[in-house]
């Protein structure tokens, strides 16, 4: 008889770290020097891992449920080969590996809604932690649209992962952008919450090939609208009779000079303000979208509007610094705000973020990479999305220029 050498091994797989910093750990069987290696879906901090005994040195609950299972796969393993060896069948490293993961309960095949929906309960639950509810949304429209084309082209409730192919997302572009009239823009944004559930899938290896390899998408370059320091200056001195109006303007004018995004106003509280051994006060907060940090130094006009709504019951009743309405009536007050002051822009609750960057600051000479810090980016080619020349200033450049010109032709 042919004898086997044989024997499993357990290690981590520490070229590529999962999104959380852990590794994932890898089983390797060797039988007569040939390998088959498979992950056996499970992670660790790499620093808990013990390669010589193969197992975590952690107390806590993930490490022991670890090394047990560890534990239970070496015992399984080695009956499966006992078992070959002693029916005098073929033995490979990938009969064994095969035969390891038949033992347990064969799992259905994962289909693309039914994991879709799996990833936006776990969105939910995170809605003011880890997602933004309009982000949720957005992954629960993408999984509803896939649902609708696979019911039109398939005839079906729902497809094998593995049958997700270029041809399938090629076809969910063509039914966003037909059907369902999305601008390229709104389509990218739909292509990016279904390539993070091929992502995901291809992290757990339910697939084994990107669908997506070949494929790109540009976005189109959109003007966003932003005001002149004239026109910030016709809305904050504007008075208005009705209180609701009064105090959408205080809202938007404070993103204009702080700029900061409407979730992040609306959860500012006095934590977030420091004040520095100069007496100079400033906004520290990560934002609610990136967990960037801002460091924003608040100018007077910032800080008269957080004293005017100090004792708003609203806000001691929150523990907020204003009192934010939601972001569907700041963005229709703020259309009644643009008429009564003569602005003809279509404005929202963002144009504040823009405005900040253009008017405020970029147009009075600070440095881009200073507005990104503000603004919290990674990267000032971020930052660059809301910068704006302004006539004012390429106007300024060339009278420099023609100062030049004048002084040297004399």
């Amino acid at each position: 008889m042919e004898r086997n050498s044989f024997s499993v091994l357990f290690f981590l797989k520490k070229t590529k770290l999962l999104k959380n910093g852990e590794a994932s750990v890898c089983m390797r069987i060797t039988v007569n020097n040939v390998r088959s290696e498979t992950n056996i879906r499970k992670s660790i901090t790499p620093s808990l891992w013990n390669q010589a005994k193969e197992c975590s040195r952690g107390k806590d609950r993930k490490s022991n449920d670890l090394n047990k299972y560890i534990e239970e796969a070496r015992i399984k393993l080695y009956n499966i080969h006992a078992e070959l060896k002693k029916e005098s069948l073929s033995i490979t490293a990938t009969i064994l590996r095969d035969k390891f993961f038949n033992l347990e309960e064969k799992e259905e095949p994962k289909t693309l809604i039914a994991t879709f929906q799996e990833h936006n309960d776990q969105c939910r639950q995170l809605v003011g932690k880890d997602f933004a509810l309009v982000t949720v949304r957005r992954y629960e429209s993408c999984k509803r649209y896939l649902a609708e084309l696979i019911k039109i082209k398939y005839d079906k409730e729902d497809l094998p992962l593995k049958d997700i192919n270029g041809e399938f997302i090629r076809a969910f572009d063509f039914y966003l952008k037909t059907e369902k009239e999305c601008a390229q823009n709104t389509v990218i944004r739909y292509m990016k919450c279904l390539k993070k559930i091929t992502n995901l899938s291809l992290a757990n290896e339910w697939i084994n090939k990107d669908p997506f390899t070949g494929i790109k998408f540009h976005e189109k370059e959109v003007n966003r609208e932003f005001l002149t320091w004239d026109e910030l200056q016709i809305i904050t001195n504007k008075k208005f009779d009705l209180p609701r109006i009064d105090l959408v303007r205080d809202i938007f004018i404070f993103g204009c000079f702080t700029g900061l995004s409407f979730i992040d106003i609306k959860q500012l509280t006095a934590e977030h303000i420091v004040k520095d051994r100069e007496g100079n006060f400033w906004i520290r907060k990560a934002r609610q979208k990136t967990k960037n940090m801002c460091n924003i130094p608040l100018l007077d006009i910032p800080l008269a509007i957080i004293e005017k709504y100090k004792d708003n019951p609203k806000c001691q009743k929150q523990n907020v610094l204003l009192p934010v309405p939601c972001n569907q009536k700041m963005n229709s007050y703020l259309k009644e705000i643009s008429d009564l002051c003569g602005i003809h822009k279509e404005i929202s609750t963002h144009t504040a973020r823009h405005s900040y960057a253009t008017s405020v600051c970029l147009a009075n000479g600070v440095s881009i990479e200073n507005v990104a810090k503000m603004l919290g980016h990674s990267n000032i080619n971020m930052t660059k999305r809301y910068a704006r020349v302004l006539d004012q200033s390429i106007l300024n450049d060339m009278q420099k220029v023609g100062n030049n010109l004048f002084v040297s032709d004399i």
